[in-house]
């Protein structure tokens, strides 16, 4: 990156953790099921968007409409599972006056087209135009500040998500406190107090979660244990191995041999 290009703060989570997206079938008009709504609120006349991203969308009732809330969409979005990164930075609710917001107001118009007028191929547009709206969502979310402590906070922070983008765009790299202190221009010590503050971790934690993260996305789609240790930045694939068991309780092998998709996700 030089020093005339902007910091992408979302290119590196948002290539490795994709957005999924299906529409809820059938919803309840009282407490629809998923965890992404958008709804008029009749007496002011405002839309409004709501993400759960902590709610994997099973559990109805997680979201109740009052009388004066008309539902237009209801889905389950998730960004890399249930307990991704990305999705524990977010806080429990994220409601948007799309009013407000005229960029996400723009995407979350066609998304209600899309339920509400079906035509050939809905489900793919519906699911892409998701993934745009969550991008989006995210800029909002590090704009507007949104949680105080956790990586959407480490992204809002001008010097940490230069460190923090670097650690997303090479966790192969053999990351020192100095090096990643330079990177975000500023001493040791500041870099170090500040990063606990901001994402309520330390720099080796949080990097040390990223690769786990990323290692499980790779095995998970078949890549050998070899090559994705090289490939996240773990020494060995025993060290990964060791790791990924004291994080996920699992071992890779196990992990691939015993569960099922749907086990899979509970434990990313």
């Amino acid at each position: 990156m030089t020093e005339s290009q902007p910091l992408d703060r979302l290119w590196g989570i948002i290539e490795k953790f994709r957005v999924k997206a299906v529409i809820t079938a059938d919803p309840s008009p009282r407490t629809p099921s998923g965890n992404f709504f958008i709804y008029d609120c009749d007496r002011s006349l405002h839309r409004r968007l709501v993400f759960l991203p902590h709610e994997s969308g099973e559990r109805a009732g997680a979201f109740e409409l009052c009388e004066d809330r008309h539902l237009l969409v209801a889905a389950t979005v998730t960004i890399g599972g249930p307990e991704s990164l990305i999705a524990r930075a977010l806080p429990e609710e994220v409601m948007v006056d799309l009013a407000e917001t005229s960029d996400l107001a723009a995407v979350a118009e066609l998304l209600v087209e899309e339920v509400t007028m079906p035509r050939c191929g809905g489900p793919a547009v519906f699911g892409r135009l998701c993934e745009v709206l969550v991008i989006r969502l995210l800029r909002h979310a590090i704009k507007a500040g949104v949680a105080d402590v956790g990586l959407i906070a480490g992204l809002g922070h001008p010097k940490l998500a230069q460190a923090i983008v670097a650690m997303h765009e090479a966790p192969e790299k053999s990351w020192r406190l100095e090096t990643l202190a330079d990177v975000a221009g500023m001493s040791r010590t500041q870099f170090a107090t500040g990063f606990k503050e901001v994402l309520g971790t330390t720099p080796g934690a949080y990097l040390s979660q990223w690769r786990l993260a990323l290692a499980h996305l790779e095995l998970e789609a078949g890549r050998p244990l070899k090559a994705v240790a090289a490939r996240v930045g773990f020494a060995s694939p025993v060290a990964l191995s060791r790791a990924y068991r004291r994080h996920y309780g699992v071992s890779p092998r196990e992990a691939r041999s015993d569960s099922t998709p749907a086990e899979l996700s509970r434990v990313a």
